[in-house]
């Protein structure tokens, strides 16, 4: 009687095991989690009433800062980063339509399976030369991009 429940605990602790190691490697292999974590405003808020009051310094936007009608301008139209990096309120949160899978281009706009919001385009990064694997990642002259790796044998 006892082997037996030993027995199953033992299955029960294998199998949320697994299923531990399982999510925990398919979340590393997502290739989504690059993004900056905050932005370098290009030209700091003059004004600090522009500013929310949960951002520390004038100069710099942490990713998802919560924005609404009220204080929209806190990353309407704001450019960052050195021009890589242009945020705009997409429902209640600073987002970067340049780079942003979910607002590729503007609020909204969502890439499909295997894209990458590349300079506000959606862009195919699974067999793309010139982005493969994630964006501006170029293939050498005459190795082809195959399953987003630069010369997959």
């Amino acid at each position: 009687m006892a082997t037996t429940s030993l027995l199953k605990l033992a299955t029960i602790l294998s199998l949320f095991t697994i299923l531990f190691i399982t999510s925990s490697s398919q979340h590393s292999l997502n290739d989504e989690d690059d993004e900056e974590i905050e932005y370098v405003l290009d030209t700091p808020f003059a004004n600090t009433r522009l500013r929310s009051r949960f951002l520390a310094d004038k100069s710099v936007i942490k990713k998802g800062t919560t924005c609404s009608q009220s204080n929209k301008d806190v990353c309407n139209g704001i450019s960052a980063n050195n021009g890589t990096s242009l945020l705009f309120c997409c429902k209640t949160h600073c987002r970067n339509v340049l780079g942003d899978k979910n607002n590729c281009g503007e609020c909204g706009h969502k890439c499909a399976l295997g894209q990458r919001c590349c300079g506000a385009i959606c862009t195919d990064v699974i067999n793309n030369d010139t982005n493969c694997g994630k964006c501006n990642k170029r293939c050498l002259p005459g190795v082809k991009c195959e399953k987003r790796i630069c010369g997959y044998a």
